[in-house]
C-alpha cells in the first residue's frame, strides 16, 4: 500500500512525546532525530512548527518538525521550509546535525517517497531547507528548480575500537606532531591526563555555569552568551542525564580544573556536543586536547564504538579524528522570477546565498 504524509497542527506534548517515542523505539535515527533532543528543543525554545506525520493506519511510519518561515533574502524575505528546524537563527541555534526523517526501521524509502510527494504538493513555499543531512539523503530528491548546497562539513572522529585494538594508546593513532602537544601539555599538568568526573543531577547547574563563564569573550557570535541556548543545554543535560543519553564531564587535573564537556550518548558513540576550557597555562599547555585524549581513553575503556567531535572544520579536530564521515546544508528552490534575479544578481556580486 502507497503510504501518504501529512501535515498536522502540533499536537499537546504529552501526546507528541508518546507518539515520538513509540517510533523511535522502532527506528535507528540519529540522535538528532530522538525525543531528547527534538523535546528540548520545543521546549526551551517554545516553537510551534507543523507536525509532518507518515501514517500506516493507526501507526506511525515516520514523523518529523517542519518550520515555516520568511526568511531574508537578498531580494527580500522568502516562504520558507525547515525540517527539524524553526527557520530564525537564534531558535535554531542548537544546531542539529543528522538530519533527516524520524522513521521505522525497514520502511524509509516509502516513507521518504511519501514525504515528497507531500512536500512537492504543496504551494506555500519557495525553498525548502535542509540542514545537516547526510550526503545522499533521499529527501535531496525533492523536486526543485535549483539546488545548492550552502556547505559540506566533515565530522571528525575517533575510533575507539582502533584505540583498544593499540593496547589503550590512542596517541599511537595520531600525527607526530598532535603527538608531541599533548605530551608537553601532559607535563604541564603533573604528567597525568587530567581525571574524569561525571555530573549528577546537583552538578548540572553549577558545571553549565562554569562552561559559560569559562566561554564568556572567547568566540565571536558565542551560543553561550545566549540566554535561550543556556535554557536549552540545561534542559537536555537534565532530561539526558536521568536515561543516559547525555554526559556532562568535568576534567581535573594536579593543579586544578582543566575544563568540561557536555557529550550525547547514543547506540554506542559519545558525541561531543559543547565544550569549555580553562586558560592555558604556557605556549605548551593545550586544555582542550587533553580534555578530549580523556574522553577517548575513557569512552574506549567503557567499551564505546566511536567518540565524534560532530561537525567542524576546526583544525583541532581534524587532529584528534581518526576517521571522519561528512554532512551537507543544502537550500532547495522552486522556480520564481525574483529568485531568478537574485540568482543572477549574486553571480554578478560573487555573493554565496548564506548557511
Amino acid at each position: 500500500m502507497t503510504l501518504r504524509a501529512h501535515f498536522l497542527p502540533l499536537p499537546d506534548r504529552t501526546t507528541l512525546e508518546a507518539r515520538w517515542r513509540a517510533l523511535e523505539a522502532r527506528s535507528e535515527a540519529s540522535f538528532f532525530l530522538g525525543w531528547t533532543w527534538i523535546g528540548a528543543w520545543l521546549d526551551a525554545y517554545d516553537v510551534r512548527p507543523e507536525l509532518l506525520a507518515v501514517i500506516d493506519g493507526d501507526q506511525d511510519v515516520a514523523l518529523a518538525l517542519v518550520g515555516h518561515a520568511m526568511t531574508p533574502r537578498l531580494l527580500g524575505r522568502t516562504a520558507t521550509l525547515c525540517l527539524n528546524q524553526a527557520g530564525h537563527g537564534v531558535v535554531d541555534r542548537p544546531f542539529i546535525e543528522y538530519n533527516g526523517l524520524l522513521t521505522q526501521t525497514g520502511r524509509e524509502a516509502p516513507a521518504a517517497q511519501a514525504v515528497l510527494s507531500a512536500l512537492a504538493a504543496r504551494r506555500d513555499w519557495r525553498v525548502m531547507h535542509l540542514a545537516g543531512v547526510a550526503p545522499g539523503s533521499a529527501l535531496l530528491d525533492l523536486p526543485a528548480h535549483r539546488r545548492t548546497k550552502l556547505d559540506d562539513s566533515p565530522v571528525y572522529q575517533v575510533d575507539l575500537e582502533a584505540v583498544r585494538a593499540a593496547g589503550g594508546d590512542y596517541l599511537s593513532l595520531l600525527s607526530a606532531n598532535t603527538r608531541g602537544q599533548i605530551r608537553r601539555a601532559v607535563r604541564e599538568h603533573g604528567n597525568a591526563l587530567p581525571a574524569v568526573t561525571r555530573a549528577a543531577r546537583a552538578d548540572i547547574g553549577p558545571w553549565l555555569d562554569e562552561m559559560h563563564r569559562l566561554n564568556r569573550g572567547r568566540h565571536a557570535d558565542n551560543a553561550w552568551d545566549d540566554d535561550a541556548f543556556r535554557h536549552f543545554a540545561a534542559v537536555i543535560a537534565g532530561r539526558g542525564l536521568e536515561g543516559g543519553e547525555v554526559e556532562l564531564l568535568r576534567f581535573t587535573g594536579a593543579d586544578g580544573p582543566v575544563g568540561l564537556l557536555l557529550n550525547f550518548i547514543h547506540r554506542g558513540v559519545a558525541l561531543n556536543y559543547q565544550s569549555a576550557f580553562a586558560a592555558p597555562r604556557s605556549a605548551k599547555d593545550k586544555p582542550g586536547l587533553l580534555c578530549h585524549a580523556a574522553a577517548v581513553g575513557d569512552y574506549a575503556a567503557r567499551g564505546f564504538r566511536l567518540y565524534s567531535l560532530l561537525a567542524g572544520k576546526d583544525r583541532y579536530k581534524q587532529s584528534l579524528a581518526t576517521c571522519e564521515e561528512r554532512l551537507e546544508w543544502w537550500a532547495l528552490e522552486r522556480f520564481s522570477p525574483r529568485l531568478e534575479a537574485e540568482a543572477a544578481l549574486r553571480r554578478l556580486l560573487k555573493r554565496p546565498i548564506s548557511a
